[in-house]
């Protein structure tokens, strides 16, 4: 049986999920692709480290200010010019980015690598709101 876990944050995306945060075992990570431009996409691999929990409300602050302003550009709002911020926390997202800057680094020689697949949450918190927007199954490398 595969066991999907939450997707919390993606940073980054090029045909799919690049970097973010999930969780893997039940505990938050920084995940980020080890794909380069060129290569092939099934081979795809990602490396994982623990985030602790300041990294982890940090990282989810961040989102909630690209969420308000995906939601605003979604609704004719805002430009792509603004983007990920809305003005009113560009001054906000810009503190936070210099502080993940420094804090989600990823050291190749004690990160986890595995597989993932991602799949659009089929979670529910108890109010019938979706759980995050993603999923991911994480694999040992084959």
């Amino acid at each position: 049986m595969k066991l999907f876990e939450v997707v919390y944050t993606v940073n980054e995306w090029y045909d799919g999920p690049r970097e973010g945060i999930a969780d893997f075992n039940g505990r938050p990570h920084h995940y980020q692709s080890e794909w380069q431009d060129g290569e092939d996409m099934e081979a795809d691999t990602f490396l994982l480290s623990p985030v602790d929990q300041k990294t982890f409300a940090l990282a989810l602050e961040d989102w909630d200010i690209w969420l308000k302003w995906e939601s605003a550009f979604a609704n004719g709002k805002t430009s792509h010019e603004t983007h990920p911020a809305l003005p009113e926390d560009r001054k906000r997202h810009e503190e936070i980015k210099r502080l993940l800057e420094q804090r989600l680094k990823i050291d190749p020689e004690t990160a986890i690598r595995k597989t993932a697949e991602f799949r659009p949450s089929e979670n529910f918190n108890s109010d019938g709101q979706r759980v995050g927007w993603l999923e991911v199954c994480w694999r040992d490398l084959e």
